[in-house]
């Protein structure tokens, strides 16, 4: 099953302890929004997700489409679907599904995803145990993309 929904993206990468983040405030928002729906889930009684930098990849390369076209949408014409997108990143996955949004801070985005009945069930699907979050700043918005799977 694939489940599409909101979240952001960013091209430039540092080392970050064993994890890869983008810099600035795209890697700060990607921190916060990891964050967030790790917060969310244990407020449900649910683990944490891993961090999976493969995801963050498939999530960062859409949240700069997303960036460069000015808008949030699952996928684009002449894109990959998310299914595709996260097997390019390496990713071998029984269940997928992906949160993808704009807005002007990461607060602002967890927010308006957990006030959605549909993001807010890809944050706490008991199924999955992995995300990868990508943001692209562009134009004082933060485009985000959220993707979740239940890694083999």
């Amino acid at each position: 099953m694939v489940a599409m929904m909101l979240c952001w993206s960013s091209s430039a990468q540092t080392s970050y302890g064993q994890t890869s983040y983008v810099q600035g405030s795209a890697a700060r928002a990607e921190r916060e929004l990891f964050a967030s729906v790790n917060d969310a889930r244990r407020a449900q009684g649910l683990p944490s997700l891993q961090w999976n930098e493969s995801l963050a990849v498939a999530a960062r390369r859409h949240a700069a489409v997303m960036a460069e076209r000015g808008t949030a949408m699952h996928a684009f014409e002449g894109e990959p679907s998310l299914s595709v997108r996260v097997k390019q990143a390496g990713v071998h996955f029984s269940w997928l599904s992906e949160n993808v949004t704009q807005g002007p801070t990461a607060i602002f985005i967890h927010t308006q995803f957990m006030h959605s009945s549909a993001h807010r069930a890809n944050i706490v699907d008991r199924d999955m145990d992995s995300v990868g979050v990508g943001v692209v700043e562009q134009g004082g918005q933060l485009f985000a993309v959220e993707d979740f799977a239940q890694v083999r």
